[in-house]
């Protein structure tokens, strides 16, 4: 387990070496990681963007900085942040899965299709992008499809708590109250904290 001492330790040994080479974009990158990581937010910013003026192939300081800017509540640059990264990688499969979750949450639910289906398109193991995408094809009231995609994702990750919690609302939208109760008590199981309103809402289709 690592610690903060270890950190500190690693961000030292990463400056010497800016000192030597100060336009070393790996080491500027390796400092944004860590600062990520200790929560030293701005820090992070800062390195990544020195990463990224020291090498025009960063696409993964890009994705760390919509990761940051998500923690930020700033959706738009979260946005611009990821499109920089498929630009420069145009097969980064994370990089449109963090695009489709940011136009999910900005409603914009054609734009978050798109991204979401090229994204499992390059990566079919980006459990995460499948969950999204359900809840896209729910935002956009395509009950069907959101099952569709809710079964092959629990098919692929069957202990991924999430899949199978994004499932079973579908599976309630779609007045299959049986194998909604199914999916979200797998949830549960799994480690899943449900929402409230959403175990009332089932209770009475329970059996006694």
């Amino acid at each position: 387990m690592r610690t903060p001492q270890d950190a500190e330790s690693f961000i030292a040994q990463e400056k010497r070496r800016l000192k030597e080479n100060p336009e070393c974009a790996n080491s500027q990158y390796n400092i944004g990681v860590h600062l990520m990581q200790e929560g030293r937010l701005d820090e992070a910013i800062e390195a990544f963007r020195d990463a990224i003026e020291n090498s025009f192939r960063m696409f993964e300081a890009y994705v760390n900085l919509g990761y940051i800017f998500f923690k930020k509540g700033d959706l738009e640059s979260v946005v611009e942040a990821n499109l920089k990264a498929v630009e420069i990688e145009p097969r980064y499969a994370r990089g449109y899965a963090n695009l489709g979750f940011a136009y999910l949450q900005m409603c914009m639910t054609e734009e978050a299709i798109q991204a979401l289906e090229h994204a499992i398109e390059l990566n079919p193991a980006i459990a995460q992008a499948w969950s999204n995408l359900v809840n896209a094809y729910l935002q956009q009231e395509d009950v069907g499809r959101a099952i569709e995609t809710g079964e092959k994702l629990v098919e692929m990750a069957p202990n991924f708590a999430l899949g199978h919690n994004n499932l079973a609302f579908a599976y309630y939208c779609g007045d299959e109250y049986q194998k909604a109760i199914e999916h979200l008590d797998k949830a549960v199981s799994l480690g899943f904290q449900a929402h409230p309103e959403f175990l009332e809402k089932l209770e009475p289709y329970r059996s006694s």
